[in-house]
């Protein structure tokens, strides 16, 4: 399982930015912007945790609708927002109930967002895109190549719209020795990886 999407209390990783911190300390300021910037679809999952409240403290699964259901909130158009985003919503559905609400929403499970890799990998299939992954991180999470792969004639085959597709070209040995890293892209939803 990825680690969480959160709204508060991110994972962090180490920054580049000056903050004043001593090396090793973690930056929460930094890795939240980047974690709130996921857009929550169909089939995520969210744990919603309303403070000293249990019964309104749940997991929920984002339906096909990209809405979800809680006590006293009813119906919630989720699909297209951040994490944040859908706290503000819950916070203000709830502030005729209760006094200052305090929520946490956490994108727990990513599942809206994938990407598939056919061909010779170890382990073809789809994948979720549940952080940001370039291609060369996403052939190494297949298990890397076969022996008989084609490395320099990898493409990557990106829909634009729904009639469209662009194809992005992959050379494997190049970017592992460095060159033409401008080629590693990062993923997008509903990316395929075709190695020959």
């Amino acid at each position: 399982m990825e680690s969480p999407v959160t709204s508060e209390g991110a994972q962090t990783s180490p920054t580049t930015q000056s903050s004043g911190k001593t090396p090793g300390q973690q930056n929460p300021a930094n890795t939240r912007g980047v974690v709130d910037e996921y857009i929550i679809g169909p089939s995520d999952i969210l744990a919603v945790s309303v403070w000293k409240d249990t019964e309104l403290t749940r997991t929920v699964t984002v339906r096909p609708d990209g809405k979800i259901s809680l006590p006293l909130v009813g119906e919630l158009e989720v699909s297209g927002l951040t994490a944040p985003g859908v706290q503000r919503l819950i916070v203000q559905r709830l502030a005729p109930y209760i006094s200052n609400p305090q929520v946490a929403v956490i994108v727990q499970e990513v599942k809206s967002q994938t990407y598939v890799i056919v061909g010779k990998v170890a382990k073809p299939g789809s994948f979720d895109l549940g952080k940001p992954t370039t291609v060369l991180e996403a052939i190494a999470i297949a298990g890397g190549l076969l022996d008989f792969a084609k490395a320099s004639n990898i493409t990557i085959i990106r829909r634009v719209n729904a009639s469209t597709s662009a194809r992005l070209h992959f050379d494997y040995k190049k970017a592992i020795k460095g060159k033409n890293l401008e080629q590693n892209v990062e993923l997008k939803n509903g990316d395929t990886i075709v190695v020959p």
